[in-house]
C-alpha cells in the first residue's frame, strides 16, 4: 500500500489538510508515478479537463514516471491532452517506458522535457491472449490497428518515417534523455525547475 504524504496549507487563520496530489493540482502539475491503467486515466482525464475549465489559457504540467502499461488507458490520456485548449508541458522524471514515453512526447512542442537521467523507452505494444482460434484471429487484428495508431502517433511528434518508427520500436529501444532530445521525444534537458513567470 503506497503511502500518500498530506501538507497543511494556511490561509490566514485558516489551515486545511489535502494530499499531495491535490495541492499539485492547485499549480496545474498532474503526476503520472504508475503502470497506466483505466483507473489511473480516468484521474488523470478529469485532472486535464478540470484544469482546462480553471483556465484554458494557462499551461498544465504532467509529470511522468511510468513503465507503460494499458494501451487504451494511454490514449484515454492522450486525446484528452490533445483535446483541451491550454499547452501541456510534459517532463520525464525517472523513467517513461512504452505508453509514458508516448505521453512524453505528446506535450506541446518546446514545451517537452526530461531530467538528466531519465530513462526513455519505446517498444511496439505488447499482448497476450488467450481463447479460440477466432477470437485469437480477432485479438491480432485489433493488436495490429493498435501498433499502427501508436506509430502514427510518434510519427506525428518526432517527425521521423514510418520506416524508422518501425524499425526502432521493433524491439524495446531505450535512450538517455539527450538521445531522447536527439530523436525529437523531447525538446529539452534540464537539471532546474524553470523560472516561474513574473507576476503580473
Amino acid at each position: 500500500m503506497t503511502l500518500i504524504p498530506f501538507v497543511i496549507e494556511r490561509t490566514g487563520r485558516e489551515e486545511r489538510a489535502m494530499d499531495i496530489y491535490s495541492r499539485l493540482l492547485k499549480d496545474r502539475i498532474v503526476f503520472i508515478g504508475t503502470a497506466i491503467t483505466d483507473e489511473l486515466a480516468n484521474s488523470v482525464v478529469a485532472q486535464l479537463l478540470f484544469l482546462q475549465s480553471e483556465d484554458p489559457k494557462a499551461d498544465v504540467h504532467v509529470y511522468i514516471n511510468s513503465p507503460g502499461g494499458s494501451v487504451t488507458a494511454g490514449l484515454a490520456i492522450y486525446d484528452t491532452m490533445q483535446f483541451i485548449r491550454c499547452d501541456v508541458a510534459t517532463y520525464c522524471i525517472g523513467q517513461a517506458a512504452s505508453m509514458g514515453a508516448v505521453l512524453l512526447a505528446a506535450g506541446t512542442k518546446g514545451k517537452r522535457y526530461a531530467l538528466p537521467n531519465s530513462r526513455i523507452m519505446i517498444h511496439q505494444p505488447m499482448a497476450g491472449v488467450e481463447g479460440t482460434a477466432t477470437e485469437i484471429m480477432i485479438h491480432a487484428k485489433e493488436f495490429k490497428n493498435l501498433k499502427q495508431r501508436i506509430n502514427q502517433i510518434l510519427i506525428k511528434h518526432t517527425g521521423h518515417p514510418l520506416e524508422k518508427i518501425e524499425k526502432d520500436t521493433d524491439r524495446d529501444c531505450f535512450m538517455s534523455a539527450e538521445e531522447a532530445k536527439e530523436y525529437g521525444l523531447i525538446d529539452h534537458v534540464i537539471e532546474h525547475a524553470p523560472e516561474p513567470p513574473p507576476q503580473a
